[in-house]
């Protein structure tokens, strides 16, 4: 049991800081396109922020899932990677279907795995709402400085 703690603590540190640090480089990016993003026409950008913000979600999605899928390979949980993959699809998107199980030596690392799903996913909607929010914020108010800029001249 307590050899399932680790690796999935460990997994779910792997995951997670593979996230946070890509989140902290989307961030650089955003800083950096900031002038360019408070110009008009706002709604073009916008939606290439949304379509940006969500691929990067995908992908933080699909590198944890492979990363458990690899996980349990190592270990030799499953026979097959497509099997690996599935199964990891399946726990860490909270999907359940139940139609792979782990054996009962390794179920508390398939709940961790399903827990690492929930967190990781939880944390990358609230970054794309946080990137999104503020950079709506950020135009509007870019917009309103520049209305009053043009009142007083």
């Amino acid at each position: 049991m307590l050899h399932q703690i680790a690796i999935g603590s460990l997994m779910m540190l792997i995951t997670v800081s593979f996230a946070a640090t890509t989140a902290w480089a989307m961030e650089a990016m955003f800083v950096r396109s900031a002038r360019w993003l408070m110009r008009e026409p706002h709604g073009p950008k916008m939606l290439l922020l949304v379509m940006a913000a969500a691929l990067w979600a995908l992908a933080m999605v699909t590198a944890s899932v492979w990363a458990w899928a690899i996980c349990f390979r190592l270990l030799d949980i499953f026979h097959t990677m497509e099997e690996a993959v599935y199964f990891a699809l399946v726990v860490y998107t909270t999907l359940g279907y139940g139609d792979i199980l782990l054996n009962h030596d390794w179920r508390i690392l398939g709940g961790m795995a399903a827990a690492n799903g929930l967190l990781n996913i939880g944390f990358l909607t609230a970054m794309m709402v946080e990137t999104l929010r503020q950079t709506r914020k950020s135009q509007l108010e870019a917009r309103r400085l520049k209305a009053h800029s043009n009142m007083h001249l």
